[in-house]
């Protein structure tokens, strides 16, 4: 089985934060491949479907939105990880990644948490070494503005980006369901082309490819 997580804040005053990019991506996969309902589990949102892999067959797959908030989301995906037995490299986690440009997908697997509470969370209750999809969100430019920038809707001028981003991530899914996970970044990245420079501002912090 292939786990899918998507990282977020529960709630609707939440959904359109920079640090609920992951969730955003989840719900589109869900729906560009008809999962079943959304139920609650493993203190999570989950959903249940099988999504398509390179060499025609498919893989039977579970998505899940933790409902810990952001600092406990290794509970919520640890817990599904023991349930149903799952290694590491069949885990992946989508979520808001400052050291990107805005619209950026990087895919990496293990490494530090690089200061993010999510990330950190399931390195300590989950596993330091599933594999990772970061979506660039860009940097507000100071140490002191992150907490609130994170926790702020997208701004208008990235509206150009996240939706295509989205989609791509949920088009191309077959690549990473096949755990061809250069190839999926690659195909994202040419589905939905990341705008050059940070449409909001010159603070964009330089690109990590950590």
């Amino acid at each position: 089985m292939l786990l899918i997580a998507g990282l977020g804040n529960p709630g609707p005053k939440y959904a359109g934060h920079r640090h609920n990019v992951g969730f955003r991506v989840i719900d589109r996969i869900a729906q560009r491949h008809a999962f079943g309902p959304w139920r609650g589990k493993f203190q999570s949102e989950t959903a249940e479907g099988r999504l398509p892999t390179s060499s025609g067959e498919t893989v039977k797959t579970l998505l899940i939105k933790p409902q810990t908030f952001m600092n406990h989301s290794g509970r919520a995906i640890g817990e599904a990880m023991t349930f149903y037995k799952i290694a590491p490299s069949e885990v992946v986690v989508f979520y808001d990644e400052l050291d990107l440009a805005p619209g950026r997908l990087r895919m990496k697997t293990g490494g530090g948490a690089a200061g993010h509470n999510g990330v950190r969370s399931i390195i300590a209750e989950a596993h330091p070494d599933v594999r990772r999809a970061r979506i660039g969100i860009g940097h507000p430019g100071d140490k002191s503005l992150v907490h609130s920038y994170v926790l702020s809707d997208f701004a208008k001028a990235d509206a150009s980006w996240i939706e295509p981003l989205a989609d791509a991530c949920a088009e191309a899914i077959t690549f990473l369901a096949s755990g061809e996970d250069e190839r999926y970044q690659t195909e994202v990245m040419r589905l939905a082309p990341a705008p050059k420079g940070d449409p909001r501002n010159s603070n964009a912090a330089p690109e990590d490819t950590r």
